[in-house]
């Protein structure tokens, strides 16, 4: 990611662009040369002077008080996610470490927990949403995470540059847009990260549509929701989905997903017993080992994550 004083500037720019002076109580008259909010509109708004939301946003300041932040935030009318996105930007900078920071582990009793799901598709993300573990259930929906070297796992670079999830996602634009901001917001809590910056990079490479939505600057956490998929075993699957932050294993989440019928739970049911047909040897998460065939395929085609 760019330092602070640049990301500054653009996502205040970004967002200020996207607020319309209606959404605000202001007129929007004709001949309006802006998109969105001028620097003084917004400096009114949150009650600050031209010169200081200028300087800000400019990226001549990178720190603000919470006040400030929260005025700020209002006025561009932030969501929570991107008003924590701001305050990270915003924080004084601790000094780099020349050490990069230590793979990050699942512990055994969380991967037991995982493997005990037997109706659910349950995995761990990462910082960079790499997939860390998951359960066989996780693997037979998506692709077998598990079974493969952990450096060749991301859930991203998945939804983004294989085609067999553009086809099992219904709302594959929808979803992949929300993790690009949940990579945004890590990026934020992480501004020096040198393998999070080699991630965007990459991706930028190598996929248009990353390209697009990273420079939207949108930004998104993970919470609780619902997807839809095409699976090619089961056919049309709803699932609920929880994402659960892990307090004694820091920029770990835990994601569990649930049928969101009885009728999806039922399907879920099938996949787990088409799985367990189809793997050579039961496993359990953390192990790798041969991966599955579905029909009419030779070899499951899908990046790992």
């Amino acid at each position: 990611m760019a330092n602070n004083a640049e990301e500054i500037k653009k996502f205040l720019r970004a967002r200020r662009d996207a607020v319309r002076p209606s959404q605000v109580g202001l007129t929007n008259y004709p001949g309006r040369r802006v998109p969105g909010l001028r620097r003084e509109e917004v400096a009114q708004l949150a009650g600050v002077s031209v010169d200081y939301y200028t300087r800000l946003e400019q990226g001549r300041l990178t720190s603000a008080s919470e006040g400030v932040i929260l005025s700020i935030a209002e006025a561009l009318r932030l969501t929570q996610a991107e008003t924590q996105y701001l305050r990270d930007l915003l924080r004084p900078q601790p000094r780099r470490s020349a050490e990069p920071a230590p793979p990050q582990q699942v512990r055994p009793a969380l991967l037991r927990m995982l493997n005990g799901l037997h109706d659910q598709p349950a995995f761990v993300l990462g910082r960079r949403n790499e997939v860390l573990a998951s359960n066989d259930l996780l693997d037979a929906l998506f692709t077998p995470f598990n079974h493969r070297p952990p450096d060749e796992r991301n859930l991203l670079r998945w939804m983004l540059l294989d085609p067999a999830a553009r086809s099992l996602y219904l709302d594959w634009a929808q979803v992949t847009s929300e993790v690009v901001g949940v990579l945004r917001a890590e990026a934020g809590r992480n501004p020096h990260d040198p393998q999070i910056a080699e991630f965007v990079a990459e991706l930028r490479a190598a996929s248009p549509e990353f390209r697009t939505w990273w420079a939207e600057r949108t930004v998104v956490e993970r919470t609780w929701g619902s997807k839809r998929f095409n699976h090619p075993v089961v056919g049309r699957l709803d699932i609920t989905y929880e994402a659960l932050s892990l307090p004694g294993d820091p920029d770990q989440i835990l994601f569990v997903y649930a049928g969101k019928t009885d009728d999806d739970l039922e399907k879920l049911r099938i996949l787990a017993s088409w799985y367990a047909q189809s793997m050579p040897r039961p496993t359990a998460a953390g192990e790798h080992t041969a991966q599955p065939q579905r029909d009419g395929a030779d070899e499951q085609d899908a990046r790992p994550a």
